[in-house]
């Protein structure tokens, strides 16, 4: 196994690592140790890949794997935050549908006669971004509050609310153009 594809299993690796810190209250400073392990994992999620197209060290494991990360990463810091009330629910559930849609279609585009590859669209970049960094913001004000950091809580809610309704709309966004830029590939005729 190469060192990007060690990258890619170690961020797969960190994610119970990261839900167990989320959610036992008892830890002490859990939020912080979260947010830290949430960044160095995101952190692998960029190194990975410069060093698979440096390195010439593109796999098909790779390739399968470090979407497939990526979403449990997000996808499991996103839960979290239901189950800690920090969002709603159905936000998340858009988020995770788009990415459920979105991962669809490029199987069967790969799988098609043509064997297309469907590359991340400037919207997909956005949503991703606006995701993370919605993440991110969220927990750190979570842990200056946890270490006392006067933070206004109504301040936090509102910060957080629109942080994940930008991400929620970017999402919406980013779905619909993927439906519309590969409907020939989902088309209910073949």
């Amino acid at each position: 196994m190469n060192l990007a594809n060690k990258l890619t299993l170690a961020r797969v690796v960190m994610v119970p690592f990261f839900v167990a810190f989320m959610l036992i209250k008892e830890i002490p400073f859990n939020y912080l140790w979260a947010v830290l392990i949430f960044i160095a994992a995101s952190l692998t999620d960029m190194a990975d890949g410069k060093i698979a197209r440096k390195y010439n060290m593109i796999t098909d494991f790779g390739k399968f794997l470090d979407p497939l990360a990526d979403k449990v990463l997000v996808v499991s810091a996103l839960i979290c935050m239901v189950e800690l009330g920090w969002t709603y629910s159905w936000v998340v559930a858009i988020i995770v549908a788009r990415e459920f849609m979105v991962s669809g279609i490029r199987l069967v585009a790969a799988g098609s006669d043509k064997k297309i590859v469907i590359a991340a669209s400037i919207w997909g970049k956005l949503k991703t971004a606006s995701t993370m960094v919605a993440i991110v913001v969220i927990f750190l004000m979570y842990v200056l509050m946890q270490f006392g950091i006067g933070l206004d809580l109504t301040a936090v809610e509102i910060i957080r609310d629109v942080l994940m309704y930008i991400s929620c709309l970017l999402t919406v966004v980013s779905g619909v153009q993927y439906l519309w830029s590969y409907r020939s590939v989902i088309d209910t005729n073949k």
